[in-house]
């Protein structure tokens, strides 16, 4: 993040804008509707800044700008065309710890002026660092047939409404509740009809249909890309009181929940577990039972070996609500962003998920049934089996040369994509990091083809040593 968004409370306050032409004006005119009091400078100005200065909205200096116009100044913005002006203005703000504006000219600005759609109270603002305004404005422009023109009105009722619900529902979690029904119900939509007195006479009845029962959302964040959420999924998120992810969830995705939400990691990794599944399921209970939004967030599909299943016989046993939220699997997703389809007329008519989370000892795969081929078998959690896996699948009749493809991190950034043949299985996984999907069949050489995330190329592979890996970070 390049610039940190603040709104600043500029009411009353001394701002200074150096510039007479067009871009000076809307520059002040920004500043006084904001309700800044404002000084321009400039020797000469628009017919506007004149019956601005004649209606004392502003106050204009008829004189070139010197660095003392700064004194006791909270901002200024600096709109010439002199760049040498436009640079002093700058100089003579960083020397006095004033915050500056260069129009059009970021280098020289301590703070940059964003576009902005207004429903006051409402305000959104939305800055590029100055790097592509026009795509700033392009944003605005969509937003702005979004946003509703009466959701100022709906923020300003509901400030008016505060202290009365905070004497009828006493928690928090309650009152976010209520805003939540009111902000999509009838109330919104009184509103927007023009209705106040409707409008209010519904935040009254709400106060006493908030129930402040508690529930858990068991939500699939799919492979990584959060492009990849569902709708639900990300509405959700943005509702809860508290998070309970394992690692395997994208910092990126983590990104989007609620920002006041509280976030605990359950994550598990092969040979340490850092929260059991005991204390896991406990945490569900316990956040739920006290009333609070709970979404616990797995990567991929909660329902495909992820002991989603498990916790939500848990939560029932408990008289917990909740409700699931499907995620595209990593089989699903990390393999279209690798160019390799599960299934194809010319080389697989089936495809088969399994887990190489195994026991050598207590191995009760039909390894006979995943060897056949013309199918496509996809490996979740298999790197420190690859070996095993390997054998199993030579030794009951897969053809050793196979294509076999390894994708790391797959769908993100990062993602690496390792190519070999089956006899090369275990070597091929040697340094590959989790979380990693191992794909067997036919379909892996479709890649060469297929690929289009990222700048992709695939190379043959030579040795089983000198596997082909393609970096798409």
């Amino acid at each position: 993040m390049d610039y940190l968004p603040i709104f600043a409370k500029l009411e009353g306050r001394a701002c200074l804008v150096v510039g007479g032409g067009e871009v000076a004006w809307r520059k002040a005119r920004m500043l006084m509707k904001a309700g800044a009091s404002v000084t321009l400078v400039s020797p000469e100005a628009d017919k506007d800044v004149q019956e601005a200065a004649d209606n004392r909205e502003l106050v204009w200096l008829k004189e070139s700008f010197r660095p003392e116009h700064l004194d006791s100044v909270f901002l200024a913005i600096a709109a010439t065309d002199n760049p040498l002006v436009n640079e002093l203005v700058s100089k003579a703000a960083d020397a006095r710890r004033v915050l500056a504006n260069v129009v059009d000219d970021t280098p020289k600005c301590s703070f940059i002026v964003p576009s902005i759609v207004d429903r006051s109270p409402i305000v959104i603002a939305i800055s590029s660092a100055g790097k592509a305004p026009v795509l700033a404005r392009l944003l605005r422009e969509k937003l702005e047939s979004l946003v509703p023109s009466h959701v100022g009105r709906m923020a300003t009722l509901a400030g008016e409404f505060r202290d009365t619900l905070k004497e009828k529902v006493t928690t928090l979690t309650g009152r976010r509740k209520f805003w939540e029904m009111a902000f999509d119900g009838r109330f919104a939509s009184l509103v927007a009809a023009g209705d106040e007195k409707g409008a209010k006479d519904e935040l009254e009845k709400l106060t006493s249909g908030v129930s402040l029962q508690g529930e858990v959302a068991l939500i699939g964040a799919g492979p990584g890309d959060p492009g990849l959420l569902t709708l639900r999924a990300l509405q959700l998120m943005q509702q809860a009181d508290v998070v309970l992810y394992d690692y395997l969830v994208s910092d990126e995705i983590m990104e989007l929940c609620r920002r006041d939400a509280e976030l605990i990691c359950v994550g598990k990794r092969a040979s340490f577990h850092s929260v059991s599944q005991e204390e896991t399921n406990a945490m569900l209970v316990e956040h739920a039972l006290k009333g609070k939004r709970v979404v616990r967030l797995k990567g991929g599909d909660p329902f495909m070996f992820g002991r989603g299943g498990e916790e939500l016989q848990v939560l029932h046993e408990a008289g917990v609500p909740f409700q699931v939220v499907p995620g595209i699997t990593a089989a699903a997703g990390a393999t279209a962003y690798a160019g390799i389809p599960l299934t194809h007329r010319d080389y697989a008519q089936t495809a088969m998920f399994i887990t190489g989370h195994l026991k050598k000892e207590d191995d009760s795969f039909r390894w006979a049934t995943l060897a056949r081929g013309r199918q496509t078998l996809v490996i979740y959690m298999g790197l420190m089996k690859s070996g095993h896996i390997q054998q199993q699948l030579i030794q009951h009749g897969r053809d050793p040369q196979t294509p076999v493809a390894i994708i790391e991190n797959g769908t993100r950034a990062d993602q690496k994509i390792y190519k070999g043949k089956l006899n090369e299985l275990e070597s091929l996984a040697e340094g590959v990091g989790s979380p990693a999907l191992i794909v067997v069949g036919e379909v892996v050489q479709l890649a060469d083809q297929l690929s289009w995330f990222g700048k992709q190329s695939f190379e043959t592979v030579g040795e089983a040593h000198t596997p082909s890996v393609v970096n798409l970070g």
